[in-house]
């Protein structure tokens, strides 16, 4: 049961490994894009690339059709990579259970965005976890936990690879301990006293991407990192006449003293800009304007006059 990229490699692996895929459970087809074309998720266009059978896309999740679809396979076990919340009917049907994959180090940063709030948080560490399901939000007993570094230069979508493929190679190591009964689980809630304070991941909206400048320039190039390659950091270019959305893919930090207001624009006009923060300057070194693809900022420049736009980077109001 999955839908994004981040699901089909362990799906891939579980084929790979000799594992019996009775049937894939994925999202619906919906439109997407500005042609608003039907589009099927990552995990059925694999599914029909493998020519796995069934692939059920409800949408409903107890709609009884669907849950005698999903009795019939006749499952050992159910296996859950970035879907959506089970109702207890589902969870509870197979005999061995139903687990989850979870790109974090549970039980900190439970939630839909996991990789995104870690590296926004400044985390240094994170990992991937197993789980078997049980009625709230990743909050079941741990199977399996592995922890790696988030490296200084990694933004989301670098993160995101690394944690797919890392976590497809947790699941088959969990599906060995199940099936040679050797799983030694742990309660959620013994971990919980090692941590002072949980780190939630909720799923990411548009007004989280906003840039407030008057932060730290560190926080404000992890959020940089954290929401990149989508949905992407985002400010405005303003004058007396016109405001410019833009995004910045990525960023270098320069932590200096300054009198300048927060958020103020500096720029050769060739080279460089850099907008300021709490306590230094962001240096923008990709960026995308509404409307144009993405460019380093060298190439932004040879057609865009930040000279135009030298007042204070603030939300339109």
């Amino acid at each position: 049961m999955g839908t994004p990229e981040f699901a089909v490699s362990t799906l891939g692996s579980l084929l790979m490994n000799g594992f019996n895929v009775a049937g894939v459970v994925t999202a619906p087809d919906k439109p997407s894009g500005r042609g608003r074309k039907i589009t099927k998720s990552a995990v059925k266009n694999f599914a029909e690339f493998s020519n796995l059978q069934p692939i059920m896309q409800p949408v409903n999740l107890k709609d009884p059709e669907f849950i005698g679809a999903l009795k019939k396979l006749n499952a050992d076990l159910f296996i859950v990579v970035a879907f959506r919340m089970l109702p207890e009917e589902v969870w509870k049907m197979p005999p061995l259970g139903t687990i989850n994959l979870h790109a974090s180090l549970l039980p900190d940063y439970r939630g839909a965005a996991p990789i995104n709030h870690a590296i926004i948080n400044g985390e240094t560490t994170t990992g991937v976890t197993t789980f078997f399901i049980d009625e709230k939000i990743d909050t079941g007993n741990i199977i399996l936990r592995e922890e790696v570094p988030i490296f200084p230069f990694e933004n989301a979508g670098d993160l995101h690879d690394r944690l797919m493929k890392l976590g497809a190679r947790l699941v088959i190591r969990t599906l060995a301990e199940i099936s040679e009964n050797k799983v030694k689980i742990q309660d959620q809630s013994n971990l919980l006293k090692q941590h002072k304070k949980l780190n939630p991941a909720p799923k990411i909206h548009a007004e989280d991407c906003i840039i407030d400048w008057n932060k730290e320039t560190i926080k404000i190039h992890n959020l940089v990192r954290g929401l990149a390659p989508s949905p992407c950091a985002r400010s405005w270019f303003r004058n007396d006449f016109t405001t410019v959305s833009f995004k910045i893919f990525e960023s270098r930090p320069e932590l200096t003293n300054h009198s300048l207001k927060p958020g103020s624009i500096l720029s050769d006009g060739k080279y460089y800009i850099k907008i300021t923060c709490s306590d230094g300057f962001l240096n923008i070194t990709s960026l995308q304007v509404e409307g144009k693809k993405r460019m380093s900022t060298v190439e932004f420049l040879r057609g865009f006059r930040i000279s135009d736009f030298s007042t204070p980077v603030i939300e339109p109001a």
